[in-house]
């Protein structure tokens, strides 16, 4: 038994699994899907960390609308996952990039109406740029998005360039508020999934840095980094090219999230809202020395992507809010139409980006845009076994629904030691 405590009351949270299976929500089925099974491997699973990403959250990686055809990077399964084999797309977009330059997918969207293949890139243009550094500082100034359609199911890319608002905009300032070599746009994790609404838009969800009245980084929440959230909304063109607009900056207030508002995730609402999670942080301490608290932040839009609410905490239906390490989060909908929101849930208030466990999950309230109490599923924790292999991180974590079966397959790395060493973890889900 964990002691939760939120601003307003303290509540017992059972992390033994389901947590009940009763209770009706706003109409909303209420029980929390059943682990079916957990596996370890040493090495990655082919269906982790894809570069091709779900149609809306609801049919995984699949790259037709009907069959079980998957791809992962240059691996394509042909019978749903069970074997793979290799089939890089073409043409080959590395080809040719001076040394130091960056290509790195991170999500992508099937367009299960047009066919299309959307793969989403950040991008680096900076010569002689040690590969070996992960994350490079430079990043936060000279980071941008790109943009790759295959038509074709995934065997080859039709289109691939840079994403440029339209109207007076360019390589250099791409758009508004971004000026490539003082800051950046990017994506921050497997989170950031693109989606094809109802209606057709594509909304990418993103980040970007900000500018000072100097010209320099400007970091008014005094944290590690700041950004802003920059949701890009793309409507195809016939040639298979996207045409680029932006929406509202979704901005935090600096005296309650240190970093701003970082790896944004998102979901369609049966209404037609579109729903945004989004990473917060409270690395850096208040000037009375007392650590602000940690949580997920939630905004709403309810035009399509364009003007969207200001953040507040992530809560749960009872109104109270969570604590939640500086660190990514998803929401997936499954094909039920059911709303889950995957990420870590703290029994106490976090420090920065730690500790990122326990790894839970729970489902949407469709309406109220909160979590369900009720169905919050451990999926995850810390072991004696794991303190004895130093700290533990829990996250990077992608998931696909299985056409076959209809469970959730969940993949993620268990990271011992300040990611020196990981094994890796297929969950399988089976939602009710």
């Amino acid at each position: 038994m964990i002691i939760m405590k939120s601003s307003c009351l303290i509540f017992n949270v059972c992390f033994i699994g389901l947590i009940s299976a009763s209770n009706q929500t706003m109409g909303q089925p209420t029980s929390s899907p059943r682990i079916v099974s957990r596996t370890e491997t040493a090495e990655m699973p082919p269906l982790h960390a894809t570069i091709f990403g779900s149609a809306s959250g609801a049919s995984g990686i699949y790259l037709d609308v009907k069959g079980t055809t998957l791809r992962s990077g240059d691996l394509v399964s042909d019978d749903n996952g069970r074997t793979w084999r290799k089939q890089p797309m073409t043409p080959d977009l590395y080809a040719g990039l001076p040394r130091g330059y960056r290509r790195n997918p991170v999500t992508s969207v099937i367009d299960h109406k047009t066919g299309r293949l959307l793969t989403i890139v950040n991008a680096l243009d900076v010569p002689d740029l040690d590969p070996n550094i992960n994350e490079p500082p430079i990043a936060l100034n000279t980071y941008y998005l790109r943009y790759r359609v295959s038509a074709d199911n995934g065997m080859t890319w039709a289109k691939e360039g840079p994403i440029i608002v339209k109207g007076k905009h360019d390589a250099v300032h791409p758009l508004p508020g971004v000026e490539i070599g003082k800051n950046s746009f990017y994506l921050g994790d497997l989170g950031s999934i693109p989606l094809i609404t109802k209606q057709g838009r594509i909304l990418v969800p993103a980040q970007a840095t900000l500018l000072g009245q100097d010209g320099k980084l400007a970091n008014p929440g005094g944290g590690y980094t700041y950004t802003d959230v920059v949701i890009l909304i793309g409507k195809w063109k016939r040639d298979h090219s996207v045409e680029w607009s932006m929406g509202g900056r979704v901005q935090a207030d600096p005296a309650r999230s240190s970093r701003g508002m970082i790896e944004p995730t998102l979901a369609e609402l049966p209404d037609g809202r579109i729903m945004m999670v989004m990473r917060g942080s409270n690395d850096a301490k208040t000037k009375n020395g007392q650590r602000l608290p940690g949580y997920k932040w939630m905004s709403v839009s309810s035009d399509g992507g364009t003007r969207w609410s200001t953040p507040e905490p992530f809560c749960f239906d009872d109104g109270n809010p969570f604590f939640s390490p500086s660190a990514m989060s998803t929401l997936f909908r499954h094909s039920s139409g059911r709303i889950f929101w995957f990420g870590n849930i703290t029994d106490q208030n976090p420090e920065g980006n730690l500790p990122r466990w326990p790894f839970m999950m729970a489902e949407v309230d469709p309406v109220r845009t909160r979590l369900m109490r009720n169905t919050l599923l451990q999926l995850d924790t810390e072991t004696a076994t794991d303190k004895a292999r130093g700290r533990l991180d829990i996250s990077h974590f992608s998931m696909l629904e299985d056409r076959e079966t209809g469970e959730i397959i969940l993949t993620y790395p268990r990271n011992h030691g300040g990611y020196k060493e990981r094994e890796w973890v297929t969950v399988r889900l089976a939602v009710q």
